[in-house]
């Protein structure tokens, strides 16, 4: 018995000390259980924004979000069901298309193109697929830029289309947040 307690006073005295080094936030996240997204850890205890701006992957997401004015919305309770194209999904559009919808004047084109990758829920992939199977392969997915997606899968992967027909696969589910959870996709969905 004396041993035991000598070991469990041995563990808080490695804590109080990891802790009095500056360790204690390093720490605490530790056991958060995390999903690595452009090489970075993503917190379920921060926000949408706070995770998002630390993905390499998604540095022109947030430039938009930013641009577009989204941020306090986005860093706001929700909960939102995000799916967030990557670089490689914003280059595929045309040449220029980014740049253009950067610009002050196309704000609110901007803003509409990014509502319409956000849900008001939280909804992880599991409710998604069970939505699909339960509309008989293909479900309608209402986003608060007013847009309607189709919801519907290819084997086990889910996909998304677009007013233009367009596909975007979820290329990472299940990213929780502490407002909602984001779906990394790989094509940027366009209003129809």
């Amino acid at each position: 018995m004396k041993r035991m307690t000598n070991i469990a006073l041995a563990g808080f005295a490695a804590i109080a000390i990891a802790a009095s080094m500056g360790a204690g936030p390093a720490f605490a996240q530790i056991k958060e259980k995390t999903v690595t997204v452009g090489g970075a850890p993503m917190y379920p205890s921060k926000n949408i924004v706070q995770n998002a701006v630390n993905s390499k992957d998604h540095t022109t997401l947030v430039a938009a979000v930013k641009a577009a004015g989204l941020v306090d919305t986005l860093s706001s309770a929700g909960p939102f069901t995000v799916f967030a194209p990557t670089n490689e999904a914003f280059a595929k559009l045309p040449a220029g298309t980014v740049e253009t919808l950067l610009k002050p004047e196309n704000k609110t084109q901007l803003t509409k193109i990014l509502t319409c990758h956000v849900v008001a829920a939280n909804a992880m992939s599991s409710a998604i697929k069970k939505m699909i199977n339960d509309d008989g392969g293909m479900h309608p997915v209402k986003t608060v830029g007013g847009c309607t997606f189709t919801a519907k899968l290819k084997g086990d992967k889910l996909i998304l289309v677009d007013g233009k027909g367009h596909e975007a696969a979820v290329t990472i589910a299940n990213v929780k947040q502490s407002n909602g959870v984001i779906h990394v996709i790989d094509t940027v969905l366009l209003p129809g």
